[in-house]
């Protein structure tokens, strides 16, 4: 079965401190969904414009379970800690098997 992942790339950060917040909820609920971070933040080589240089890549066990990570209690928390401003490219992906 082919795994599934988060991947979401920013392109604005204006508060900092607010995505201090989100990261703190929503690591706990990767890892309460059983997701496994393998990228965040450090160093980037960006060749598009517009994405600014903070990437997240988080892996699931399945494609289904990214979505239900995405859909669940947990990351809904997660995200009302973040506000309107902050601009990001959040998608699921399905691994090739």
């Amino acid at each position: 079965m082919p795994k599934g992942y988060w991947v979401s790339s920013y392109r604005t950060i204006p508060d900092p401190e607010e995505l201090a917040t989100y990261n703190k909820l929503a690591g706990q609920a990767v890892r309460i969904a059983g997701g496994r971070t393998l990228a965040r933040g450090g160093r980037t080589a960006a060749y598009d414009a517009g994405i600014a240089g903070r990437t997240v890549l988080v892996e699931f066990d399945s494609f289904e379970q990214a979505v239900a990570a995405r859909e669940s209690d947990a990351y809904q928390e997660a995200l009302a800690a973040l506000s309107d401003g902050i601009e990001r490219d959040f998608r699921i992906i399905e691994g090739i098997d």
